[in-house]
């Protein structure tokens, strides 16, 4: 049996590492040739003090400790401390199906993949219209474009998955993940793999629940720091966006565009008046069939909010990008 090591970067997720542990606990893999490696980011909270707690119980379960506290340090950190053929990153802000790891295993291995993922249910994170609301949002064409949030009917070659599941040896021939890149690091290491010849595989029977932010702030605040992490990687010569990363860019750009330009001619304050108008059409018209699909008509009012501030969180966060390259 293939020795798996999984490794979670964690910190200040006491509200979903013990759910998340669990679901790996709860894996049809054989325990004895599992390893879970949680690296906290010095958490402030009871993370540490709950994963403990479960390496306590679970031989299997190690804590380590990431003193730079951010993400692409505590993946490096696992990966180095790690011992499997295959070593899979997963997110303590998400659970997954008991089969998840045996899946993997096995795709990895039928497809002959570099590495390999599946599909990410987006589940809302608190019983209110909001959470449940962004929740559909990131699962949804017109709030997310990604293959693994949208799913798939047959495994596929993709850019990049969720997580991932990686033979030892991919980090053997491109090396580690880029400490440089706070956010993105995943999309820059998996653009990596395929320069290097890599084959990267979305496998749609692997599922994983993924648990976003409740609040419409906190909503605006993950999309902005993640549209920043879209351009800024271009300071250290690293380009990780494609052309869905640029729509709210586009989006955004094209609208400021507008509004400058109608200081000298009436005409482009109508084409903003026009774009505007066109967006939210667009915004009800999907709202609408989520609404009527729902059974909840809150929706029809609610998804253009929710929607917007997922276009235009992420678009002004790639603009502040490039204004921090500028700086």
């Amino acid at each position: 049996m293939i020795e798996v090591s999984i490794v979670i970067p964690c910190r200040n997720e006491e509200k979903f590492i013990r759910k998340c542990l669990n679901s790996i606990i709860e894996q049809d893999y054989p325990k004895e040739n599992f390893e879970v490696l949680v690296v906290d980011g010095s958490s402030e909270d009871r993370s540490k003090e709950i994963v403990k707690s479960f390496s306590e119980k679970y031989s299997f379960i190690k804590l380590l400790e990431n003193p730079q506290r951010y993400t692409p340090f505590g993946l490096n950190i696992g990966i180095k401390n790690s011992r499997g053929e295959i070593i899979a990153r997963m997110d303590a802000h998400a659970g997954y199906e008991k089969d998840y790891i045996s899946k993997c295993v096995k795709y990895l291995k039928e497809y002959d993949a570099d590495n390999i993922g599946g599909v990410m249910k987006t589940l809302p994170t608190a019983d209110t219209i909001i959470a449940k609301a962004i929740a559909v949002c990131l699962s949804h064409p017109f709030g997310a474009a990604s293959d693994f949030r949208l799913g798939s009917k047959k495994p596929k070659l993709v850019d990049t998955v969720f997580g991932g599941c990686y033979k030892r040896e991919v980090f053997e021939k491109i090396g580690l993940f880029n400490e440089k890149l706070i956010r993105s690091q995943d999309i820059e290491f998996n653009h990596r793999l395929k320069r290097a010849g890599g084959k990267i595989l979305l496998v749609p029977e692997i599922e994983a629940q993924y648990y976003p932010q409740s609040t419409l702030s906190g909503f605006f605040k993950h999309n902005f720091e993640d549209g920043i992490w879209t351009t800024y990687p271009l300071k250290f010569g690293i380009r990780i966006f494609s052309w869905r990363h640029l729509l709210p860019l586009t989006l955004v750009l094209g609208l400021v565009g507008l509004i400058l330009l109608s200081f000298f001619s009436q005409t482009f304050f109508l084409l903003f008046l026009l774009a505007i108008f066109g967006y939210f059409l667009i915004s009800f018209y999907f709202s609408l069939e989520i609404a009527k699909k729902g059974k909840n008509w809150r929706y029809l009012f609610l998804m253009p909010l929710v929607f917007a501030i997922r276009h235009f969180g992420y678009g002004l966060g790639s603009i502040w990008g490039l204004i921090k390259i500028l700086g």
